[in-house]
């Protein structure tokens, strides 16, 4: 029965992202209800067919009482299951507040929002064509993406986007006529923009065949004006990664991975396809999503071959293919894009008609061709093809296990995006023009600057130095002091970049001639390397060697403006005593479980081991050893076993107490202050059980300790409940945010994404997202900042610092590591050095969390595995870096808890993770371990969920916020009376009205 409602109301909750193993964990929770109504509905036909036998009048009253009957019972029924299990769910949903955005927050939104297009739109290619001469009024703009951009992404970081400004309007807006006969070309052709969800993906790219511009067409568009602009738009969104191979997406045979084994029936890309737009096939074998379709081109062509002034727009949140830009001498100027949320295409016009000068810069390196970087071997399917037997193990003790065991290793190691380009080219590896069209940092400006290094002075700890920033040109502008250095390598040493950013910042409007004094100090312990092979430091750490080191300030990561050097006499080890920004001395937590057997890019003898480390995988890569085997049923739900880590010597605390204390006392006491272990001595064991388990987009109410249900909603592009379908202002992907390169802004943004949440009365948010751009296809690089984890970590410790001021605690996220999205759920397995952990993937969390101003911090670890351990049971991860290491306090939630085999409660609480994004329905939520060791953690948890939400803006007035009706309570007295009411007066009204036909009948006789 349970499985045959599931089937039948699988689609229906589906659409509401309810997933089939929830649904049918919910049934089968409720399946004793579910008998009960059913039983009464069998009671009540039953009736109706007996009330058949009955005299005529009474036969009516009959089944009329019998219906009110089953009525009353359906409603009380209803009362029991929403305020017994369901009630965790059900007041999630209905307590939440529904936004109720002030004009004046919204006003606030717009006008940042618009600012972060103005800065952080790049302009990639100027021939003198932009700005526009102001003879200029009319535009011809080409491409079905002009019609309907990308103001975003899609999943956790999408947003309303429907009262956006677009690239026509803003066009227009600038004062430019559009060809109105080629905007209706586009809008005929197709008006919805094709869909990349997470449980389908279409990749077409709605553009017309060239045999739609026909003469009369571009007779009309010449006419009309010598100028053209040409839009190409590439989307993503979570749950997919960007395919590599487009012709095999058309094909229907897409496997983004070596053919070693079956893709699982429900695998990411098995709803993957494509609409061919003619007669040919749009890609050719082995093209991907990054360039152009063969339609594209032979549009790029058709406006070249008609037209002598050309601008392109890319409105891509992924780094595509650009050398086509440099085939056409008439391509005058390009513009890089993004998705620019409610207000940011803007910013277009303006810089077009060169009202706004553009200052933004590239936050990752554009290479001429992807297929040659050296992550492409090690990204997409890579599963282990020796695992049936385990994978059948997992899903006959999961049903929500998506049934894939798969591994991805990250062979570059530290040399990501720019940082192999440049060091590569230092070692005569290649020819860097020949791999690099715009280098990271990258971005032109109408005028110009010149920019020096003054009173650079070495301090002891901390190097100082001033930037002054010259405007040259002719008119005003902005512009970036960008801070790298390049350390002393010794060859077969600790691997190191030769260009690597450490600092930076943006200047104010600069007139012509005027100049500005940026000032730097910048510790020395940031220019330290992790040296986790123990090299120079067994056991793993931080360590500064002794040589000279170069500062230099520069326009993009390969042109240098000025220089400065500084000589470090003799090594410095941080391994002991650690850096100062660190609470705890880091030494290797990973190294051990996560380095993997594969070959890691070495710099040693000028990447002498290139073709090894980045050439295609081998087939023994993909059988799994018996030791990784083991590793993995350690942690895999069915097999794991909390007990075995059990300490005996752990006692009991205190359960159910009453110490006459609530959570509200606790406001703005330390995190160890006594009156903690007070509070935490009144929760009972199911109040622990309820608090971790019912995460998703909430934390509950715990009458023991007097704390408030709150909400938490995404996302990284603003505020976003589809709980209470409350959509706040539409804010960019991070990737615009990340090319403003400005700090200041980045806090505003912060501040006035904040307003919103705090008008919603929803002070928790699932953001900001910083993840690494190690691959221009990974799905969600728009709703990550960028390949450089220094730049990524300033902009999100100033805006998650903004939103704090409201308020806010902010779950900086996915902890760690989680940069692809295939296999993300099916026990993917990341395997990289602790060097690169450290150095690449944990930088900007790092940065963000020691920057943190304000009073309350969240995170939400990754579904991904480091190593053989996963990221949300992780205590290394969790416990010894990010609260050991860092200082870290505040809690930890999952991703969405769809278990998937090994997302299992008393493993993540044993390891630091404290929330579980979910609803309690898996059976791998239940604690069934009641030990002293386990009800500690469990308690520790709480008092790390309790901490955060008391110091938020939950609990930011004078009084308790505890008391009240309950949104919940007030609409189920308003539904139970109501009900009532109608039954009651129904089941009167009939009888009623029978006694009187009775009676009227006795009276005739």
């Amino acid at each position: 029965m349970v499985n045959l409602l599931a089937n039948l109301l699988g689609p229906i909750f589906g659409s509401l992202g309810v997933s089939e193993a929830d649904l049918l964990a919910y049934l089968t929770q409720l399946q004793g209800y579910v008998y009960f109504i059913l039983a009464a509905l069998v009671v009540l036909i039953v009736v109706l067919i007996l009330a058949s036998k009955a005299k005529k009048g009474f036969k009516h009253v009959i089944r009329w009482e019998a219906v009110m009957a089953f009525f009353a019972a359906l409603l009380i029924t209803v009362n029991v299951i929403c305020y017994g299990p369901m009630y965790t769910n059900v007041s999630g949903f209905l307590n939440a507040s529904k936004a109720d955005l002030s004009e004046e927050t919204i006003a606030q939104s717009k006008d940042i929002i618009k600012r972060i297009g103005e800065e952080g739109t790049v302009l990639l290619k100027n021939n003198g064509l932009l700005p526009l001469s102001s003879d200029v009024n009319a535009l011809n703009v080409f491409g079905w993406d002009s019609t309907n951009p990308l103001f975003g992404g899609t999943g956790s970081g999408s947003s309303d986007a429907s009262t956006a400004v677009g690239i026509l309007q803003s066009l227009q807006d600038a004062g430019y006529a559009t060809n109105e006969t080629l905007t209706k070309l586009y809008t005929d052709y197709r008006t919805e923009r094709p869909t990349i969800a997470m449980s389908s993906q279409d990749w077409t790219l709605p553009e017309p065949t060239v045999d739609a511009y026909t003469d009369d067409i571009m007779t009309e568009a010449k006419e009309f004006s010598d100028t053209a602009v040409i839009v190409i738009g590439r989307s993503g969104g979570e749950g997919a990664d960007l395919p590599m191979d487009m012709n095999a997406i058309i094909h229907g045979t897409y496997n983004p991975g070596l053919e070693v084994s079956v893709a699982p029936a429900n695998w990411c890309y098995m709803n993957a396809y494509y609409t061919n737009n003619g007669s040919y096939d749009d890609f050719e074998p082995g093209e991907s999503y990054l360039e152009l379709s063969v339609t594209e081109e032979q549009l790029v062509e058709k406006v070249c071959s008609e037209f002598d002034n050309v601008i392109v727009i890319i409105n891509a949140n992924n780094t595509m293919e650009l050398g086509w830009v440099d085939e056409y001498e008439q391509i005058g100027a390009v513009l890089l894009a993004p998705g620019a949320g409610n207000t940011g295409f803007a910013a277009l016009g303006e810089i077009i008609n060169g009202s706004v000068n553009p200052s933004g810069k590239t936050t990752d390196t554009f290479v001429k061709d992807l297929m040659e970087t050296p992550y492409i071997n090690n990204i997409g399917n890579m599963p282990y093809n020796n695992v049936e037997d385990l994978k059948q193990q997992i899903a006959a003790a999961d049903a929500s296990y998506e049934g894939n065991i798969a591994f991805a290793n990250y062979v570059e190691g530290i040399y990501v995006g720019y940082k192999f380009y440049e060091t590569a080219a230092e070692e005569g590896f290649l020819k860097y023009e020949d791999y690099v069209q715009y280098p990271f940092g990258y971005g032109l400006s109408f005028t110009t600057f010149e920019k020096t290094i003054e009173n650079f002075a070495d301090n002891g700890d901390s190097i100082s130095f001033d930037v002054v920033v010259t405007n040259t040109g002719d008119v005003a502008g902005k512009d970036v002091a960008e801070i790298y250095f390049t350390p002393p390598y010794t060859n077969g040493g600790i691997e190191k970049a030769s260009v690597n950013l450490v600092q930076f910042e943006k200047t104010g409007v600069l007139e012509p001639g005027a100049s500005e004094t940026l000032s730097f100090e910048i510790a020395k312990e940031d220019l330290a390397s992790y040296d986790s092979e123990g090299i120079k430091i067994q056991g793993g750490g931080y360590i500064l060697e002794e040589g000279d080191y170069v500062i230099s300030v520069r326009s993009d990561s390969h042109t240098v403006d000025a220089e400065e050097t500084f000589t470090v006499d003799a090594d410095i080890d941080y391994s002991t005593e650690g850096r100062a920004g660190d609470a705890v001395a880091a030494t290797n937590q990973f190294e051990d479980y996560s380095r993997g057997d594969f070959v890691q890019l070495s710099r040693a003898d000028k990447f002498a081991n290139y073709d090894e480390a980045c050439g295609p995988l081998k087939d023994e890569q993909f059988v799994m050893s018996d030791e990784t085997r083991a590793a993995v049923e350690e942690y895999a739900f069915g097999t794991y076993d909390g007990t075995k880590y059990n300490n005996d010597e752990d006692v009991m605390p205190t359960l159910g107490a009453d110490n006459g204390l609530t959570l509200f006392d606790l406001k703005g006491a330390p995190y160890d202050d006594a009156k903690w272990e007070q509070l935490l001595d009144q929760l009972t064991f199911d109040d622990m059980s309820m608090m971790i388990n019912v995460g998703g987009w909430q934390t509950v109410a715990i009458d023991s300790v007097g704390k408030v249900a709150t909400s938490d909603c995404d996302g990284p592009a603003g505020l976003s409940n589809f709980i209470t379908g409350s959509y706040g202002t539409a804010y960019p992907s991070e990737v615009l945010l990340a090319q403003t390169w400005n700090k200041q802004l980045a806090y505003e943004v912060g501040q006035a994404m904040g307003q919103e949440y705090a008008d919603a009365n929803n002070y928790g948010w699932y953001g900001p997202a910083m993840n690494t751009h190690r691959s221009a296809f990974a799905g969600r690089n728009f709703e990550y900042y960028s390949e450089d984890g220094v730049l990524a970590g300033y902009l999100a410790a100033n805006q998650v610092n903004g939103a704090a001021e409201k308020g806010v605690y902010a779950y900086i996220k996915h902890f760690a590591v989680n940069d692809q999205e295939t296999n993300r759920c099916s026990f993917l397995l990341t395997y990289a050095s602790e060097q690169a952990i450290r150095e690449i993937y944990l930088k900007p969390f790092e940065i963000c969390v020691k920057g943190f101003t304000g009073n309350s911090q969240a995170c939400m670890s990754s579904f991904n595995w480091i190593g053989t351990i996963p990221s949300c049971g992780n205590p290394y991860l969790l416990n010894n870096v990010l609260r050991g290491e860092w200082g870290f306090e505040g809690m930890v939630i999952t991703d969405y808890d769809g278990s998937y085999g090994y997302m299992i409660s008393d493993h993540c609480v044993r390891s630091g993770n404290d929330l579980m994004l979910g609803f309690a329905s898996a059976a791998s939520n239940q604690f069934t371990d009641q030990s002293a060791t386990a009800t500690l953690a469990m308690r520790q948890a709480c008092k790390n969920i309790m901490y955060t939400i008391v110091n938020s803006g939950y609990y930011a007035g004078d009084t308790n916020p505890v008391g009240g009706m309950t949104n919940m309570d007030k609409l189920f007295v308003m539904v139970d009376v109501i009900g009532g009411v109608i039954i009651v007066g129904i089941a009167v009204l009939v009888l009623v009205r029978y006694l009187l036909k009775k009676k009227k009948k006795a009276s005739v006789e």
